[in-house]
C-alpha cells in the first residue's frame, strides 16, 4: 500500500468484534432463561437486521416487552463489549504505527456509532492513530453505497486515487472499488467461503495483520 490517506473499517478489520455479533443471540437469550438456540433458528437471523431479530424473539419465545425494548437490550450488551473485551487483531497496533510513520492520514469509517467506535479504539491504544472517526448512521447511507468513504475522502482532504479503503465484508469492497478506491481486503473468518472474491475485487489482501 503506497497511498497517502487510508480508511480503515472496524469491525471484523481492526477489531475482532464479528464472533460477538455472532453469539449475540445467544447471549442474549440466555439472560431471559433461555439456554440455547437451534441451528434452524440460528441459520434464520443470520441476514436478519438486528430489529428483525428482537421481533423474532419476541414471537418465538413470548419474551415480555416489545420488539423495540429487546432490541435496545441487545444493543446495550453489544455496548458493554465494545467498552470491555473486544480485542484488536493481531498485529493491528504495528501496522498503524508504521502507515503513521509513513506519514499516511487515516481514518476510520464504520457502521458503529462514533460514541462506541471512540471508546473501543481509545481503550485499545490506537485512537491517535486516526485523524477522525466518521460513522454512516452520520451520512444517513450504509456501505452498499459511497457516501461514506466520499465523505471521510472529503475530510481527509484526499483524493480518490490516493486513498486506500480497508475492509473485510465484500459488498463494501464492491462498493470502494466500484468508485475507484484502492481496496485493500481483510480476511475474516465469515467470508473463508469467499476469500477468493474478496481476492478478485481486491487490489491487495491481508490474511494476517502480522505479516502484512
Amino acid at each position: 500500500m503506497n497511498k497517502k490517506y487510508a480508511i480503515f473499517d472496524m469491525d471484523g478489520t481492526l477489531i475482532d468484534s464479528m464472533k460477538y455479533w455472532q453469539s449475540l443471540a445467544g447471549e442474549y437469550l440466555k439472560t431471559k432463561g433461555i439456554p440455547e438456540i437451534s441451528q434452524e433458528l440460528f441459520e434464520k437471523i443470520k441476514p436478519m437486521t438486528m430489529s428483525e431479530s428482537a421481533a423474532l424473539f419476541v414471537q418465538e419465545f413470548h419474551l415480555s416487552g416489545t420488539p423495540k425494548a429487546v432490541e435496545e437490550e441487545m444493543n446495550q450488551m453489544m455496548d458493554l463489549h465494545y467498552k470491555s473485551d473486544i480485542p484488536l487483531k493481531p498485529g493491528v497496533k504495528a501496522y498503524l504505527h508504521k502507515l503513521k510513520e509513513e506519514g499516511v492520514s487515516m481514518c476510520v469509517a464504520s457502521a458503529t456509532a462514533e460514541p462506541l467506535m471512540e471508546a473501543c479504539l481509545r481503550r485499545l491504544g490506537v485512537l491517535d492513530c486516526f485523524e477522525f472517526l466518521i460513522s454512516c448512521e452520520s451520512v444517513g447511507a450504509g456501505k452498499d453505497r459511497p457516501d461514506v468513504y466520499y465523505e471521510a475522502a472529503k475530510k481527509l482532504g484526499a483524493s480518490v486515487q490516493d486513498t486506500a479503503i480497508y475492509e473485510d465484508a465484500l459488498y463494501a469492497a464492491r462498493t470502494a472499488k466500484r468508485e475507484g478506491f484502492y481496496v485493500v481486503g481483510i480476511y475474516e473468518e465469515s467470508i473463508a467461503s469467499r476469500w477468493e472474491e474478496m481476492k478478485e475485487i481486491a487490489d491487495e489482501v491481508i490474511l494476517d495483520w502480522r505479516t502484512a
